[in-house]
């Protein structure tokens, strides 16, 4: 397991240099959007590598790896969102984001560990596709959520499925990394 700690240290790291350097860019920009809105943006790039698994070309630039490390990036903000509430224009220091974005990320990480000595990371034996798809049906359960005005009856709540979703992300980056996807 000590490899899967390196390893998703590497990946996140990745994925919190081209944050930083982002929020450093544009600002908080993204303090207006509201839970909807960062669903839809991880929903788009979630897609986007799926249209690309299937089609098995793309006309775009931006590759999957680059796509799942967007979508760990709007899950933290997604996470950090659900945190500050009250979508706005707002402006945060970068190091109030970065301490936030370090935050999610080692509960995240938390998670991902105490699952994998559960599950024996069996998320090694499971295809590209596959992380494509629990992303989106993680978000589908997220939009079923916010229909529910928030509220969820047995079922964990919208920062698990944000939290999972990073999980998912970083899963698919460390197998690219090692040449397997």
């Amino acid at each position: 397991m000590s490899n899967t700690n390196q390893q998703y240290d590497a990946a996140i790291a990745s994925c919190r240099d081209i944050f930083i350097k982002k929020t450093k860019d544009y600002g908080t920009a993204w303090r207006v959007l509201r839970t909807i809105s960062v669903v839809d943006q991880i929903f788009i790039k979630a897609l986007r590598i799926r249209t690309i698994q299937d089609l098995k070309t793309q006309k775009v630039g931006d590759d999957i790896p680059s796509e799942f490390k967007g979508i760990i990036n709007y899950a933290v903000i997604g996470l950090i969102q659900l945190e500050l509430g009250n979508p706005q224009v707002e402006e945060v220091p970068v190091e109030k984001v970065d301490e936030r974005y370090h935050h999610y990320i080692a509960f995240a990480k938390h998670t991902m560990l105490d699952k994998n000595h559960d599950y024996g990371e069996a998320w090694r034996e499971m295809s590209q596709e596959s992380f494509a798809d629990l992303i989106l049906m993680k978000l589908l359960r997220i939009r079923q959520i916010l229909e529910n005005d928030g509220k969820t009856l047995i079922s964990e709540g919208i920062d698990a499925n944000y939290v999972d979703i990073i999980n998912y992300a970083a899963f698919a980056l460390i197998l690219i990394e090692e040449g397997r996807h």
